[in-house]
C-alpha cells in the first residue's frame, strides 16, 4: 500500500485487529507492506497498538521501521520492550543505525542491552562506533564493507567478496588493503570480473580513492561526497587504516537535519521543535528571540522619542520609519542568507575586502533605483524636495549599512565557532531595523537642520 492510502479506515482496520488479538489476518494486511509505511502506521497508532505491533512483527521488518519512526514515538516504543527484544532489532541492523539506537538508550540500559546481542563482533563494533564525539566522521560510519587485500589473486578474492557481501546490506565499492588494513585504493568490479583467475588484485586496483579521516566533521564529509558525486566514502584513522564507510543515505540525513535546525534558527527558534510538541517547549523555543525582538523594539521606540520634535515638525518622516526598518531588515536577512548558503556550500572564496567592496557597490546599485522610485513618490505626492531628498539619502545608506552587516555578522560568526545561521533571523533583523531608524533621524537631522 502507498504511503497516501494509508487513511482512517486502514489505521482502524488494523486496530480492530489489535483489540481482537487477531494476530494472523494483522499480519496478513500487512505483509507486502514496505518497513517506511510500517514505520508510518506505527506513527498514527497510540502507544499500546504501536507496541503490540511492534512485537508481532519480524524484527527483519521492525529494525528497519525502527529508524523511519518518529524519535520521540520510537523512545517511547523501547521504553515498552525487553533489552533482549531491543537486541533483536539491534542484531537486523547495520552497526551505524545500531548505534544510533544504542545511543537513544538510558544508559543503565546501554550495558543490558548490548550483552544480550547475540552476535559478539556485532556488539563489539557496535561499541567501538559509540566511543567516536558525536558530529565526527566516526560517529555515522558504518563497519560494514567490502575490503579485499592487495595480494589475493582474482579467484580468492571473488570467493572473500561473496562471504562479506553477505553482511552488506547495498555494495556501493570494493576497497584495497594491505596486510595491516592501511588503505590502498579500490577495485573496479568490472575490471575484477575480466581478469584472469591469477591476476593479483595490486596489478589492477586503482591507487586514487577519496577517503575521509574519522575525526573529520561530518560537514567536511558531506562537502567532499557533494563535490565528488560519491555514494559512498570510506573511514580511516591517522594511520590510514581502513576503519568504516560512509553512505550517502546517512548524509542526506544529516543535512536534512541540518536544513531544518537552521530553517528554525532562521525563524527565531533557539531549539529543534516540532508543532505537536508541548506549550512549555514551544515557548522555550521561541521566547528568547521574541524578548530580543522586544527590547530591539523598545531601542527604535527610544530613538524616535529622541526626535519628538523633528516628527511634529515634518510629519512625513513619520510616514516613512516603517518603510525604513523594512527595507533595512529586508536586505540584512537577503545578505545574511546569501553569506550562510555559501558558508554552508563552502563556495565563499576570495578576501574580505574584495566581498565588501563587491557588497558595496551592489547595494549602491540597488539603493540608487529604490531611492529614485521613493523620490519619484514624493514628487507626485507634492513633498517638499528637501524632505524626498532626506528620504532617499538614508534609503541608501541604510541599504549599504545593512547589506554590510548582514554579510560581515555571519562570516565574523563563523570565524568563532557559532553556526553562522543564527544571522539570518530575528538578530539580523532587528539589529538592521534600530540602525536603519537611528541614520534615518541622523541624516534627517543633516539635511533638515532640527
Amino acid at each position: 500500500m502507498a504511503i497516501e492510502e494509508i487513511n482512517k479506515g486502514f489505521i482502524h482496520e488494523i486496530e480492530g485487529y489489535i483489540n481482537s488479538n487477531d494476530d494472523k489476518s494483522l499480519l496478513s494486511l500487512l505483509a507486502d507492506e514496505h518497513p517506511a509505511d510500517i514505520a508510518e502506521i506505527i506513527d498514527l497508532l497510540n502507544l499500546n497498538d504501536a507496541t503490540y505491533l511492534f512485537k508481532l512483527l519480524d524484527s527483519e521488518t521492525t529494525a528497519e521501521a525502527l529508524m523511519e519512526i518518529d524519535d520521540d514515538d520510537r523512545e517511547k516504543i523501547l521504553e515498552n520492550l525487553s533489552a533482549e527484544e531491543i537486541a533483536d532489532e539491534i542484531d537486523e541492523l547495520d552497526t551505524d543505525d545500531a548505534a544510533d539506537i544504542i545511543a537513544e538508550l538510558p544508559e543503565d540500559r546501554v550495558t543490558e542491552v548490548i550483552s544480550e546481542i547475540e552476535d559478539d563482533d556485532h556488539a563489539k563494533d557496535i561499541v567501538e562506533l559509540l566511543q567516536y564525539d558525536e558530529g565526527t566522521a566516526g560517529s555515522i560510519m558504518a563497519k560494514e564493507l567490502i575490503k579485499v587485500k592487495e595480494t589475493w589473486k582474482v579467484l580468492t578474492c571473488v570467493s572473500k567478496i561473496r562471504t562479506q557481501a553477505q553482511e552488506v546490506t547495498r555494495v556501493h565499492s570494493i576497497y584495497v588493503v594491505d596486510k595491516q588494513d592501511i588503505l590502498k585504493g579500490r577495485l573496479s568490479l568490472k575490471d575484477l570480473l575480466v581478469a584472469p583467475d591469477n591476476t593479483i588484485i595490486t596489478d589492477i586496483y586503482i591507487p586514487k580513492v577519496d577517503f575521509v579521516n574519522v575525526d573529520d566533521e561530518i560537514e567536511e564529509v558531506a562537502r567532499i561526497m557533494q563535490k565528488y558525486d560519491l555514494e559512498a566514502i570510506p573511514v580511516v584513522d591517522v594511520r590510514n587504516r581502513l576503519l568504516g564507510r560512509i553512505t550517502i543515505d546517512d548524509i542526506v540525513d544529516f543535512i536534512k537535519e541540518e536544513a531544518e535546525k537552521d530553517y528554525q534558527m532562521a525563524a527565531g527558534l533557539i531549539e529543534d521543535v516540532e508543532a505537536d510538541d508541548s506549550i512549555f517547549e514551544l515557548t522555550k523555543a521561541r521566547l528568547p528571540w521574541l524578548v530580543l525582538g522586544l527590547f530591539g523594539g523598545l531601542g527604535a521606540a527610544s530613538i524616535m522619542g529622541g526626535f519628538d520634535d523633528a516628527l511634529l515638525k515634518f510629519p512625513e518622516l513619520f510616514y516613512f520609519t516603517p518603510l525604513i526598518a523594512a527595507m533595512a531588515g529586508n536586505v540584512g536577512v537577503q545578505s545574511s542568507a546569501i553569506i550562510v548558503q555559501g558558508l554552508a556550500n563552502d563556495n565563499i572564496k576570495g578576501s574580505m575586502f574584495n566581498r565588501m567592496v563587491k557588497e558595496i557597490g551592489l547595494s549602491l546599485v540597488n539603493g540608487i533605483i529604490l531611492a529614485g522610485l521613493i523620490f519619484l513618490f514624493g514628487l507626485i505626492l507634492n513633498y517638499d524636495i528637501s524632505i524626498s531628498i532626506t528620504i532617499a539619502i538614508s534609503l541608501i545608506i541604510v541599504i549599504i549599512i545593512a547589506a554590510l552587516i548582514g554579510t560581515f555578522v555571519p562570516l565574523i560568526l563563523d570565524k568563532k565557532g557559532i553556526d553562522p545561521a543564527v544571522a539570518t533571523g530575528p538578530f539580523i533583523t532587528t539589529s538592521n531595523d534600530i540602525f536603519g531608524i537611528f541614520i534615518f533621524f541622523y541624516i534627517a537631522k543633516l539635511i533638515l537642520g532640527f
